[in-house]
């Protein structure tokens, strides 16, 4: 597998080349000329960018690979969740692409979460594998309605661990577990989505916190979407962002 550069949590203010680092953009377009025009008006502001399902259905691999000629890491958020064998067998497809983490989703199970750690380990350009725990358009009375008596942030650990054990090292929370998930698993890679700068709208994201909160809470990396792609002036709203403001 791949070594991933796990970035420590600075402080708020802390250098452009550490900001950048931290920010993963959230490339959510219909099409990837779209997408890769918003990444050229960023003029280096952002290092990271996450292709998600809805890009990686309308563009597949080429704007993966777009992206990695032009000298960006990348995030494939697929949640990938099946049998242990097709999980693994994906994993080993997205290692050729050469992205740098891949999202499964943690709910697989122990068996599916072992057969894609496998998978990684065994490939040197495999990603670094992300745990997706609970999603953070989840809040309890979505958890009640599918019979889940757990809270989300009881759940969300309860699953990391789980993960952890299976030999996954990144998980996906919310900013709100993130603290919790850094004392449990100190030396894991932690991703956070809902990330919301005071003021703008939270969207359909339930959990949520400003990228300053999240950064304190311990997240190593911060998915932003709507906040950068909705700006008027996009690449100042990912470097005030990614600065933690």
């Amino acid at each position: 597998m791949k070594a991933l550069q796990k970035i420590d949590a600075p402080a708020p203010g802390g250098s452009p080349v550490e900001a950048r680092e931290r920010l993963v953009l959230a490339l959510d377009f219909p099409d990837g000329d779209q997408a890769l025009r918003l990444v050229d008006q960023l003029e280096g502001a952002c290092q990271w960018f996450k292709v998600g399902l809805e890009l990686y259905l309308a563009a597949g691999n080429a704007v993966v690979r777009s992206l990695k000629e032009r000298g960006f890491s990348v995030f494939l958020d697929l949640k990938l969740h099946d049998i242990p064998n097709t999980v693994a067998g994906a994993v080993r497809s997205a290692a050729s692409l050469g992205v740098d983490l891949l999202t499964v989703h943690a709910l697989g199970g122990p068996a599916m979460l072992q057969a894609a750690s496998e998978a990684a380990a065994s490939n040197s350009t495999a990603p670094q594998l992300l745990a997706v725990t609970v999603l953070t358009s989840i809040d309890q009375l979505q958890l009640a309605a599918m019979g889940v008596s757990d809270t989300p942030f009881e759940l969300a650990l309860r699953l990391a661990k789980m993960a952890s054990e299976s030999g996954i090292g990144g998980f996906v929370c919310s900013p709100e577990e993130a603290a919790a998930m850094r004392a449990a698993l100190p030396g894991a890679v932690l991703v956070t989505p809902g990330i919301r700068p005071t003021g703008t709208s939270a969207g359909d994201q339930k959990r949520i916190a400003t990228p300053a909160a999240a950064i304190a809470a311990g997240a190593n990396y911060l998915v932003v979407g709507r906040p950068i792609i909705a700006a008027n002036e996009p690449r100042e709203a990912a470097l005030e962002i990614a600065s933690g403001r």
